[in-house]
């Protein structure tokens, strides 16, 4: 058996290689996930990495009872709500992005959970499969726009917004919407609900 001492530094590398390949393969794919949904794709990737850096910045709104700020995520709440506003513009499908967003903000309600010093939470992978489903009975042809919307948007409002009577119960100087319990799930369920659309 022969040991180099290059060995280690040439696996470290192979790793590091390995990570790159995946990251490129993750980014193509979600840039590909934004072309279907109507982001040109010189944005796509400025609008990916502003969500995830965004991820770590809330916008104080005010200030609830129990002393909570109630906040604004930019990664999880802003970005989202500003794509769907291009996407509303650029396809002019206004009434059945509402109605999509309507029909998944009062499933995502349903389904939504305190979790108290965390947030308002969302079983994941539920938001984007009602969202495509909705968006292929109200735009079979243009899906991905619409099941993008609904589902980014009605996560927000059902799992959210409708559940800000709950703030007392989270027990955190801050609530966050489109925060930790609600992140993932609006960043994922635009990306995939435009996908299975």
């Amino acid at each position: 058996m022969i040991h180099s001492p290059a060995a280690l530094p040439l696996v470290f590398v192979l790793l590091v290689l390995l990570g790159l390949l995946i990251l490129l393969f993750e980014v193509r794919i979600l840039t590909y996930a934004y072309r279907k949904v109507g982001v040109h794709p010189r944005y796509a990737f400025a609008v990916m990495l502003l969500s995830l850096l965004g991820s770590q910045v809330n916008i104080p709104l005010y200030q609830a009872s129990g002393g909570t700020v109630v906040a604004l995520n930019v990664g999880g709440a802003l970005i989202p709500i500003l794509v769907s506003v291009y996407l509303v513009v650029r396809t002019g499908m206004l009434g059945r992005m509402l109605m999509g967003t309507a029909v998944v903000a009062l499933i995502v309600h349903q389904l939504a959970y305190v979790i108290p010093g965390v947030g308002i939470a969302v079983p994941m992978l539920m938001p984007p499969l009602i969202a495509a489903g909705v968006a292929l009975i109200l735009a079979f042809r243009r899906a991905p726009p619409v099941a993008y919307v609904s589902g980014s948007m009605g996560t927000l409002v059902g799992a959210d917004l409708l559940n800000l009577r709950h703030i007392e119960r989270l027990g955190a100087p801050v609530a966050s919407i489109g925060g930790a319990g609600t992140f993932d799930g609006v960043f994922l369920t635009g990306i995939l609900a435009g996908l299975l659309a």
